[in-house]
Parts: structure tokens; sequence; C-alpha cells
């Protein structure tokens, strides 16, 4: 049996370090001193821009041909054409650009783009995944490649950017405000990824690196990994033909990183607990201690065929496919601390825990510290202690395919043509298997901290079983899950671009269509596991193949056992719930989009003024279907009725934006611009599933489930930038933005005709109207905030620091939107999920000579995450926030036999940050992950 294959579903799916930096301050303080030293500081002429495409060969940026031009390499080289980026564009942008092919520094690009200013990643097993631009929800912005709207490999609609290897990629421009002729843009921004053009380069480029890698490095076990990427850029035809492949592999092993969780809080009323004749509440209702161990293996590959058989014509073919497998396998003890009693049924008002065990006996609490009226520290009986051995496994395929027209049919028109396919497909198995005595524990706890009084790791006591009887009347000894998600776009667009006569107001118009096509598939096949070969279903069985391990840091040694290996040892039978049942769903979006832009060349006054002037009509037709659950019906979870729903809705947007650059002499600017602009909804948020039941307290139908008929979130926007510039060296920025959110999406009932879901089993109730919990649009807010950056080497100030360089940049956001807090059982308001008030990063290099150095931190302030739980949805959690800072050391043979070879070392999160969970407050931490500093050293090879 391969459980890491797919199993379909038989429906029919429609630390601290003494090395600190601060970044805010020292942001801050670079930015004054620069837009300081800008008045007097001296022009430099002798260089210009190196694009990374251009083979780092700078041109006369002055018209004079006697200029002698300067080549750029390395870290200068990525940061000059990155400016270059920024300088030229209409839209105010950030933009990052390779050293030189396959040399972006980071893992994915997911960590290049972190590193932005305003932008910040949430960081997944320890790596940077999805993006948040300016403090908002990674579903606020969308990722492109080439222009061309990327799907998702996850339920939501935020793209999973440590799917792309930065070493295919030859840079990224972020978006923070609109460009007419910009498809598939978003809210807070958009993040456009892009490949080589090989026509391009001047000439046949190659390039191989590898790097080795050592991971979790202060922590007991350590991993290893490895890092390959080769690149082939070459012209043919006398430079008709122009071709590019590159290939990029991953291999990590990481060492064990350890993690510490909790959950929940007993009620005072429905679950109160006494002591000392006082009603009391647990601190913690369980506490559970966990080693993981992660394995992942990501290949890429990227292809572009480039075709100009004259000025008037061309055609590109780029191609870029990644599969990435992750595996974890988990050990951990999980000691339920409160709920020691049996479990009722609130269907049928009998215990659902199987008789034969000594379930019945609830906790006694003695020894107690009480402050306030709550538990911190003392001793519980009758607790119930479950080891536990895990496995999770996914595979992510992504393929990303476009072509390319463009032909010049005279001197003032332009027509292009653009096809692409892109598709994301997921598939993950997740093992839980469990373990325990039929004997009840005594657990001494103080905070987190606990003592057991069994020992965890005796063969001859702990068995696997059902120990808490999760599967309420089934037994439940483990549970699998197998999770399907399948995301494609199809698209076609056409351009046609007209240069207008010198002395208008505006110098081009592009103008156009782009039509969309967009399904995503979720699908889920849950089993629950008991002991093959028994008719006893409280049968228990030995751990076969055991071994012995440390339960996170707690220093509890539990038994242990590989579950994929001996998934023999139980037999998989379906579970039938309406949970269950909401998970499979599917969503569609048809998108036309027709566009005008209109570059701005100007005079206002004394002030020459460029820019654009955009619009972008918009009509979405979506629906989802998916499947309601009858719960009013049935007298099990198996036996209740189920049909299929096929609900949807469209409408149209009107998005107008306006974009000007003043030249304010002496390479000075001030940006303006005010936008119009939305974020369609999550695809999950978007599903038809949902479940409904008759409520007889209330004598109404309730129910809850998803809402196929959601607007977008839409909003009004407005931003102002000051720019200096030397050249393309070096620059200092200042902005502020302003958005006014008209609508966003909140989860909230509402009055609901429940008619289309009504079957010939329901119960009948009064009235056909009820209440249903599903997200609305919700109305009004605001989100406002600054951002400082700055870059430049330090020879601009005095040519004594010739050859050492900084970038910073810092931000600070606030918000006037509030949403239920779903995590504190909608009790109260917490603030947008993915802002984070504070931002900020700073790195300093040395470049000479051959030697590079690079230092670089990152910081966000705490945060609002969205977590995947292992149920498969995805939950808000409250994220602390921290700074984290790498390292990198190298040196590039200049001459001789071994030119174009470089070495590299480099460690990345030097100061060990941890990853922190926390409920509601910052000293209730519901998980605490620690994974290690990584450490690479490789070479590179240039030829």
């Amino acid at each position: 049996m391969n459980l890491f294959a797919s199993k379909r579903s038989a429906r029919t799916t429609p630390g601290s370090s003494a090395f600190q930096l601060s970044p805010v301050a020292a942001g801050c303080a670079i930015f004054m001193a620069l837009a300081g030293h800008a008045a007097y500081a001296q022009e430099e002429q002798t260089t210009s821009q190196a694009t990374a495409q251009a083979g780092g060969d700078a041109a006369p940026t002055n018209g004079n041909v006697g200029v002698q031009t300067v080549k750029v390499t390395g870290i200068r080289r990525g940061i000059e054409a990155a400016i270059s980026v920024k300088k030229n564009n209409d839209s105010i942008v950030e933009a990052i650009s390779a050293e030189d092919i396959g040399k972006l520094p980071d893992q994915s690009i997911a960590e290049s783009i972190a590193r932005l200013p305003g932008v910040t990643a949430q960081n997944v097993r320890g790596q940077a995944s999805v993006i948040s631009i300016r403090g908002m929800s990674p579903d606020f912005s969308t990722g492109l490649l080439n222009g061309r709207e990327q799907v998702s490999t996850g339920d939501s609609r935020s793209v999973e950017f440590d799917n792309y290897p930065s070493e295919l990629l030859s840079g990224v421009v972020v978006y923070k405000t609109p460009d007419g002729a910009l498809v598939g843009q978003g809210l807070s921004g958009t993040v456009d990824m892009q490949t080589v053009r090989p026509l391009d380069f001047k000439e046949r480029t190659m390039a191989v690196n590898y790097r080795r890698q050592k991971t979790g490095l202060g922590m007991d076990n350590k991993g290893s990994g490895n890092r390959f990427t080769f690149s082939y850029i070459d012209q043919f035809a006398d430079r008709k033909i122009g071709v590019a492949f590159g290939f990029a592999r991953l291999q990590d092993k990481s060492g064990d990183s350890t993690r510490l969780g909790s959950w929940g809080m007993n009620d005072p009323v429905s679950n109160p607990w006494s002591y000392n004749g006082q009603s009391v509440r647990i601190q913690n209702d369980g506490i559970e201690n966990w080693t993981d161990t992660y394995k992942e293996n990501r290949n890429g590959l990227m292809g572009v065929i480039q075709f100009k058989p004259n000025r008037d014509f061309s055609s590109t073919i780029d191609l870029l496919y990644t599969r990435y497998n992750r595996d974890t396998s988990s050990r951990g003890l999980q000691l339920n601390m409160f709920d020691a009693a049996p479990t009722v049924d609130a269907k049928t008002g009998v215990y659902s825990t199987p008789t034969g065990l000594p379930y019945d006996q609830r906790g006694v609490l003695t020894n107690a510290t009480v402050t306030n009226g709550v538990v911190t520290a003392g001793t519980i009986s009758n607790v119930r202690g479950t080891v536990r051995n895990d496995a999770v496994a996914w595979s992510d395929v992504t393929k990303s395919i476009g072509w390319n027209n463009k032909l010049r049919v005279n001197q003032d028109w332009t027509a292009a043509v653009d096809l692409s396919f892109n598709s994301a497909q997921r598939d993950g198995t997740n093992i839980e298997t469990y373990g325990g005595s039929s004997q009840y524990d005594t657990v001494n706890f103080n905070g987190t901290s606990v003592t057991p009084t069994l020992n965890y790791a005796d063969t001859n006591n702990i068995r696997l079983r059902d120990v808490s009887a999760w599967g309420g009347t089934q037994v439940q000894a483990g549970y699998v899950k197998f999770p399907h998600v399948y995301d494609q776009i199809d698209a076609i667009r056409f351009d046609a671009i007209r240069d207008l006569p010198d002395g208008w107001l505006f110098s081009k118009v592009d103008f156009g269509a782009n039509f969309s096509n967009r399904s995503k598939t979720r699908s889920y096949t849950e089993d629950l596991m008991s002991i093959a070969g028994q008719s006893n279903p409280l049968a228990s069985a030995a751990y076969p193949n055991s071994g012995v391990a440390q339960a996170g840091a707690s220093g509890i040694n539990i038994v242990t056992f590989d579950p994929v290996q001996n998934i023999g040892v139980y037999n998989l039978d379906p579970k039938l719930h309406p949970e269950i049942t909401n998970k499979d769903w599917t969503v569609r979006e048809k998108v036309e989009t027709v566009f005008a832009k209109l570059n701005i060349d100007t005079q206002l006054g004394w002030m020459p003024v460029r820019g654009a002037l955009g619009v972008q009509g918009i009509h979405t037709n979506q629906s989802s279907t998916a499947f309601s659950v009858d719960t009013a019906s049935g007298s099990s979870d198996a036996t209740r009725p189920t049909a299929p729903v096929d609900r949807g809705t469209s409408y149209n947007d009107f998005l107008p934006s306006l974009n000007l650059i003043g030249d304010l002499g002496n390479q000075q600017t001030l940006r303006f611009s005010v936008e119009k602009i939305m974020a369609r909804p999550t695809l999950e948020q978007m599903r038809a599933s949902g479940s409904f039941g008759y409520d007889q307290t209330r004598g109404i139908y309730t129910g809850s489930g998803g809402n196929p008929n959601l607007k977008p979130f839409r909003a009004k926007g407005i931003d102002l930038s000051y720019e200096k510039y030397w050249d393309s060296k070096a620059y200092v920025s200042a902005a502020v933005f302003y958005r006014k959110l008209d609508t966003y999406v909140v989860t909230a009932e509402q009055q609901f005709d429940f008619t289309q879901y009504i079957q010939p089993s329901t119960f009948q109730a009064p009235s056909v109207i009820g209440s249903y919990s599903a997200p609305i649009n919700g109305s009004g807010g605001q989100m406002k905030g600054i951002e400082l950056a700055a870059s430049l080497p330090l020879n601009v100030l005095t040519r004594y620091l010739d050859g050492f360089g900084v970038v910073a940049n810092a931000s600070q956001t606030g918000s006037s939107v509030s949403i239920p807090d779903i995590t504190n059982g909608g009790a109260g308001n917490m603030m947008l999920p993915g802002l984070s008030k504070r931002v900020a990063s700073l790195t300093l290099y040395y470049e000479k000579a051959g030697f590079s150095a690079r230092v670089a931190d990152r910081f966000r302030s705490d945060f609002i995450g969205s977590v995947e739980q292992n149920t498969g949805e995805q939950q808000l959690t409250y994220i602390q926030g921290g700074q984290t800072i790498d390292l990198q050391l190298g040196y590039e043979v200049q001459t001789g036999p071994l030119k174009g070879v470089s070495f590299l070392v480099e460690m990345n999160n030097v100061n060990n940050q941890e990853y922190k969970e926390y409920r509601k407050t910052k000293d209730n931490v519901i998980t605490d992950t620690k994974y290690g500093r990584t450490l690479l050293y490789g070479l590179n090879y240039k030829f």
C-alpha cells in the first residue's frame, strides 16, 4: 500500500544572540543621515545601471560616447539593477535582481521578497512561505510569473512562494500601487516574478552552483542537505534564437526541532473545578511536548525559448515546473490535564467512551497554586497520557507555461497575444497513531512544565490502543487523512500599443483584454485506524520495531515507531462525518478584464511630470459546487443525508488608477498615486459546502458554511513618496499611504432561506427562514502607514568606506479594522490577519577585490497568522514576532585559470529565533518551536 499517493474520495468531488541589531532604529538613523547628505553629496557620473540580463556591462548615463564604462558585479550588481527598476517604473515598486544567473542567495524566492521595504513573510517550519505586503493578509496580494496570475497549492488564494526556487528567477517586482496594464493585481500589492530572457544576454553563459548545508545547529540532533543549480543561456542563428535552461535541486533532512504546546482552559460554568471550596480554572487543559524531524526534496526546471527573426516580431515560450515533497515525522506526549471524565454524546445523551477501560473517574486536583482563580501549578490525578507517533507528507507540483507573441505593425502600432496555463496540485497523507497505558497517571505541573508518574517508554505498559476514546462510539487507535487540492488557471490576453505624437499630454496608449478561467477543487478522505486482527474494539497491540526518544525538550522518554512502515498493524475504516463531507468543494471563477493605460509625459509649470493613467473594467462570474449536510436527520453521522449544492453570483468592478512622478531636479522625484483596488475573497470562503440542522430552543433552522455569493474586498488608496537617487547606485525614500476599505469579509450570522437545502427526510420546521453563519461582506475601516528606505554604497559619504554598503528600511502600519476574535470563541475583537504594526530590515555588506560579506537582519512585530490545523482547515492564530539574523561570506577568483569560481559560507537564523504561537496574551503560549541555525557552504562557477 502506498500511503503517500493520494487516496481519492469515493464521493463525487465538485534564541538569543550576543550580536543584536535594531533595524528600526538603524533604518531611521540611516535615512535621516542620507536625507541630510542629499543636499551636498556629489553626483557620480561614471557608472549606470547594470542589469542582470545584460551580463553586467554598464552603459553611459549622460550620452557622452567618451565616458568609460565600468563593469559592476556581485552584490552591487543586483542592488543597482533593482534600484534602476524602482527608479524607472511608473508605479511605486520594490525590486529584487539576481547578483548573477542562479545566484539569488535564498532557498526560495519568498525569503528574498521578505527583505523588501514593507514586505514580510509568514514562516512555515522555519522557512518563509506566504507574503504580506504593507501589513495586510497574504490573501490581499497576488503572485504573478512573467505577468501571469499564479495559483496556489493550499486551500486559500495566497501563493506559496517557497515552491519557487530563487535560483531559477532573474528578479522580482513588487507593485505597491496599481499599473493599468497589469492584470491580476491585489489590494495590498502584486508580486511579479520574472525568468530570464536569453536574447538580453550578449553571449553564451553557463553557471553551476553547489551548496552543502547543516541544519539544526544548536539543537541536540542536527541535519544535513544540499542545493545544486545549473543554468545555461545561449543564442543561435545570428542572435535570432535564444535559449535558457535552469535546474535547481534542494535536499534537506533537518535536525530535530522541539515543540511545546498547550490547549484550552476549562469553562467555569459547565466544567468547574473545585479546590479548597472555591471554583477555579486550570490554566491549560492539556500540555504536549513534541520532537519533529523534517525532510524536504524540491526539484525545479525553468526553460525559455525566444525567437526574434527581425526587430518587428518576437515570440517567447517560457516554462517553470517544480515538485516539492515534504515529510515530517513527529514523536510526542499529550497529557490531557482536564478532560479525564468520560465524554457525553450531545445527540444521544449517553457516554461515548467505550466501556471496559477505567475512564469514568474525574481528575483530582491537589497541592495547587491559585492566582486570581486560575491554577498555574499543582498535581492532578486520573490523567490520561497519549503517546503519539505521527507522519505527515505533502507532495506539491506546480506547472506554468506561457507563450507571448509581439508584432510591431508599423512605427506607431504594436500588437501582442499572450496565452498561459498554470496549475498546482497537492496530495498529502497525515497519519496519527495513539498509544498509552490502561492505567491513569498522576502528573505534577508548573505552567507548561510537567512531570508524569508513568514510564511512557515501558513497552510492557505502553501499547497501541484507543487511549482517550477520541473515536466516540467508533474505536480510534489512530487516524489517517488523504487531502487533495488541484488549482488551475487558463488565460489569454490581447494587447494593442500605440506611440502617440510628440507634444501630446500622453506619449503612449496600451489597451486590451484578458480572459481567465480558474477552477480549484479540494477533496478529503479520512479513515479511523483500529488494531488489525482483533475482534475486541478495545484491543491493544505491542509497538512493532520500537525505540525510545525524548518528547520535545521535556526530558520525558517515550516509546517510538515508524507508522508508515508498520501501517499493517491497523485496519482502515472510513470515517463518515459532516465536517469531512464539508471539506470537499470546487470553486470556479471566470474573469474578463478590459484595460487601458495612457503614459503621461508632460510639464507642470517648471516641473517635468511623467506617469500613467490607467483603468480596468472587470466582470467576474463565480460559482461553487459542494455538499450540504442535513444534521437534523439521521441517527448517526454516517446516516445523515447529504445533497449536492451549486451556487454562485457575478459582479462588476471599475478600477481607475493614476500614477504621477514629478522631477524635482538633482535626481529627486515626488511620486503621487491614487487608485481604486480590490481583492477577491479566499476560495475557501467562497465554497458552497455547509451543514444545517434544527435548533429546538430557537425553533428555526440553523447552519454554517461558505458563501459563494461573496463580493470582493474593495478599497480606495492614496500614496505619496519622496525619492532621491544617485544614478542607479543609491537612493533614499520616504513614503506614506492610506487605504479606505469600503468592504471587507467577516464571518457572521444572517437570515437565510433554507429551501434549496431541504430534503424529503429533513425535519419540517415552522419556517424555511432561519439563521446561517457564513462569511459576509462588511463595510468601513481604514489602513495607513509610513515607510522609510535607503540603499547606498558608503563611498558616497567618504572614500574611506569604499566597498562598504547598507540597505535599510522600516515601516509602521496602523488599521482601524477589527474582526471578531475567532481564536477566543468570538469574544472581543482582533486586528486584521497578517498585520504587523512594525516591520524593518537592515543589511550591511562589504564587497571589494573579490571578497564579499553580508549581514542581514529582518524584524516584524506580532501578528495574526493563518495556520493549517490537523483537520486540514486554516485557523487564525496569534504569532509572536521577532528578528532573524543571517550572515554570508564569499570570495570570487578574479584572474587565472580559476576565474569565475567563487566560494561561499552562509549562516541563517544566527540568533536562533524561535517560532511561538499564543492565545490572546503573549504569556499564554500554545506552541513554542525551536529550529536552530542553518550553515551553508559551497561554490559557484560561471563560464
